[in-house]
Formats: structure tokens, sequence, C-alpha cells
């Protein structure tokens, strides 16, 4: 129960899903654990659900004041930030092609999955420096390695994210900042974001059998591997690809 004990780490979109149970699973293994989201009252339950080791702050992750302000409060209150889960994201309508997608959808689509990717990245780097070091993990999606025509801008948020992470991986190993940085991409996993493109159970035992495991990704799966990434046991990995989809991205 001490994997990653003494250290602390913010948690983007941590009110529901995946970052839920990611903030929930650090804090279990030690960590203290900043909760942040839009949604106040999901993250206030989080935070309630895991008891001393988290605190909740109110954050718009495309928003660069946020950072600013939850950065420096770390900083202030807890002294180090040591590990940076940039979670936060959404998918937008269902279906949402390319021809029928708004330029308002795909902005702010791109505005919460990338650019709020860029900014933790830009203001947690320096903090995680001058903590000594530390690991980002940022929330990709097995939708960066495939075309997603339902999800245009969903999928080419996802693969920015991919991309953006090798390149913040490689610039803080060669600068020897001690900062690793890697993503993690889910495959089909039941939050409330994922049963949002699953629409009926008809829809649901449709995609449950096109995965070669045979069954949907829990939140739980996700922070497993994220865990792995917070924690020194990771040492030697950054610029990697932790892909946790069931074997779908195999076929």
């Amino acid at each position: 129960m001490d994997r990653v004990a003494g250290k602390v780490v913010l948690v983007t979109g941590a009110g529901s899903g995946i970052g839920r149970a990611t903030a929930k699973l650090l804090a279990d293994e030690g960590a203290t654990v900043i909760v942040t989201d839009i949604n106040r009252s999901g993250g206030l339950e989080t935070v309630q659900q895991i008891g001393g080791r988290a605190r909740f702050e109110e954050q718009d992750t495309s928003k660069e004041a946020d950072w600013k302000r939850i950065i420096e409060d770390i900083l202030a209150r807890e002294g180090r930030l040591d590990g940076l889960v940039n979670n936060a994201g959404i998918a937008g309508p269902f279906p949402s092609t390319f021809e029928s997608e708004t330029v308002e959808q795909w902005q702010r689509i791109l505005a919460i999955n990338v650019q709020g990717v860029f900014l933790g990245c830009k203001h947690g780097v320096p903090a995680l420096r001058s903590s000594g070091g530390g690991s980002i993990v940022n929330l990709s999606s097995l939708a960066a390695f495939l075309g997603t025509p339902s999800l245009s801008a969903y999928g080419a948020s996802k693969g920015a994210v991919r991309q953006f992470t090798k390149t913040v991986a490689i610039d803080c190993a060669r600068k020897g900042y001690k900062v690793r940085c890697n993503s993690v991409h889910p495959g089909i996993i039941l939050t409330p974001m994922g049963e949002g493109i699953l629409p009926n159970d008809k829809a649901k035992e449709r995609v449950r059998g096109s995965i070669p495991i045979g069954d949907f990704g829990a939140p739980a799966d996700i922070a497993y591997g994220i865990l792995y990434l917070i924690s020194d046991e990771s040492r030697f990995v950054t610029g990697a690809e932790l892909v946790i989809d069931g074997g779908m991205n195999a076929i």
C-alpha cells in the first residue's frame, strides 16, 4: 500500500470515471492527491470517498490562469509536486463526423483535450523539476491509433496528445530535468463518457463482441496503469504509450 508513498500528485478531471478511480488508487497507495475538476460536486464527492489524503480545487484545464493558480497553490500548501495526471477530457456529441461537426464543437474539444494537456505540461514541468523530478501521465485514447469517423475532433485531439507526450518526454530528458512523460491509451471503458457512445444494450453487446479479451474495461483497469507510470517503478519509462484496451489495437 505504499507504491507512491509521500508523493504529491495532481489529477485533473477526477470528479468521475477514470480520474476518480485514479485519485482513489493513488491515495490508497500513499499519495497526497489534489483532485481537480470543473464539476465541483463530483470533485468533492471524490475527495469524500478518499478521505484525509485528498483535497479539491475547481479547475477549467483549458484556462491558463487556472493552471497557474492550481500549481502555485500546491507548491505553497504541499511544498512540492511529484506527479501530474492530465486526465480531463471530453468526447463531444456522438456521432460527430468532420462534415457535420461545427467549428465551435471542434474548438471546444481541442481546447480541453489538447490545450489542457499543453498547459498542464507547461506549468507542471517547472513544478516537478523544482521538486527534484517526477512523472506526467497524459490520457490519450485508443482513438489516437485509429480513424474515428464518428468522433472526428475527439480522435484528432487524442492523436495530438500522443505526439505531444513524446515531445515533452524527449525535451525533458535531453535537458536533464528528471521529468518523465508518458501517455495512456484506454480502449472502451465503462465510464459516463464511454457509455455516451453506447446508447443501448444492443450496441453494447455488438461492441463487446469486437473486443478480443471479451469484455469492456473498468476505470480501475486504467488507474493501475497510471499508478505504475507515476510510481518510481517506471523510472526508466518515458515517451512511451501504454495501451489498455483488451487487445483491440492488436487486431
